[in-house]
């Protein structure tokens, strides 16, 4: 391709992590080079609208997308651009894409929506396919995968809403008997930037974690609790992912929690990890593995806890977009590992079009 490559940014969404999609996305607009990149912001509110125009990012900053028009993707191969509407309310061609970097945590956006839709459309995008994204979406699904593989995890029991809104105590009860008592973490299993997640060191804490969990997810997880240092390893690639040198998280409360990653600062981030060198490799090899197991693409931040007390090393989850502002561990850690923010962002989009190539390879039609 010659000239500047236009990228259609996809930001906000509706899912519990809007606002962290907002910061990242802010980061992003920061350090694409605007000599090889035009941007295509496309935002989406909590409602689902998508909005473009000038400067769609500020304004679902501050709430006021007056002025915005409401626009639409196509899933029709050979459409690959934005259509808007005009005053009148009719659907025109607004602009082509070359490619789309879903900045989108959370529900509707990283768990393979999206990426169905980008499919249908047959436009590179950035990240996992619809696979990697929904089983890595899915906490509980995931865990059920890891096993499988044998890379190790923490207990978990997997309840439903329905349980928990019909028989509260009896759930209770059952992860009190399975998962060893106390503490217990409880979180929503399609979420993530620790949204709805509750640390319950007692049976009235438990009550209130599930009674929180259940707003935001029909799945919830109750998992064990372990004296766990948290542990982050950044992946990169598509067929041959490589891992990045892992970060701890100091947190700033008592667990890693929303308001410690995003409001208070205080959180502290060691790079690289101060592990022995048997845990750096290992935590790095499974990296990769679960990476693989999901048939991820792009990248994926996998996050692990290193049992204080044995040594042990389980991996909690991976994200398929993780974070990306000003303080998020995926940038920081390839950034600490030689590969700077622009020139990672760079990798990605080319990634984007190296996965797009191979899916194009694909026959659709059984010659007769």
């Amino acid at each position: 391709m010659t000239g500047k490559r236009r990228v259609g940014l996809i930001f906000g969404g509706r899912s519990g992590e809007h606002e962290v999609s907002l910061m990242s996305a802010r980061s992003v607009i920061g350090a694409l080079d605007p000599a090889r990149y035009e941007i295509v912001q496309i935002g989406i509110t909590h409602d689902g609208e998508w909005l473009v125009g000038e400067d769609v990012l500020s304004a679902l900053e501050r709430g006021d997308v007056q002025g915005l028009r409401p626009a639409a993707l196509l899933p029709v191969p050979g459409k690959p651009g934005l259509y808007a509407q005009d005053e009148r309310g009719d659907y025109g061609f607004y602009t082509a894409l070359d490619v789309v970097f879903p900045m989108l945590h959370g529900t509707f956006g990283e768990d393979g929506t999206l990426q169905g839709l980008l499919e249908l459309a047959e436009i590179p995008y950035v990240g996992a396919g619809v696979v990697g994204s929904a089983v890595g979406m899915d906490k509980g699904v995931f865990r059920d995968v890891m096993a499988a593989r044998g890379i190790p995890v923490v207990e978990t029991l997997v309840v439903l809403r329905s349980e928990v809104q019909q028989d509260l105590p009896g759930v209770i009860e059952r992860a009190e008997r399975q998962l060893s008592g106390y503490p217990l973490f409880v979180k929503p299993a399609n979420l993530g930037s620790s949204v709805g997640v509750s640390k319950c060191l007692s049976r009235s804490d438990l009550w209130e974690g599930l009674m929180e969990a259940v707003r935001f997810d029909r799945r919830i997880l109750i998992q064990r609790g372990i004296p766990a240092r948290e542990i982050e390893v950044s992946v990169l690639g598509n067929d041959v992912p490589e891992a990045s040198i892992p970060g701890e998280i100091l947190p700033s409360r008592e667990f890693y929690s929303y308001e410690a990653k995003y409001i208070d600062g205080q959180s502290g981030l060691l790079i690289p990890a101060p592990l022995p060198e048997a845990t750096t490799q290992r935590v790095r090899e499974l990296a990769v593995r679960a990476f693989q197991a999901v048939d991820c693409a792009g990248m994926a931040r996998a996050d692990f806890f290193v049992d204080k007390v044995s040594g042990e090393v389980y991996l909690n989850e991976i994200n398929t977009i993780p974070g990306f502002t000003a303080i998020s561990m995926y940038p920081k850690l390839w950034e600490a590992s030689g590969l700077p923010y622009p020139a990672l962002l760079d990798r990605l989009i080319g990634l984007a079009f190296e996965r797009h190539a191979d899916r194009l390879r694909t026959e659709y039609r059984v010659q007769r």
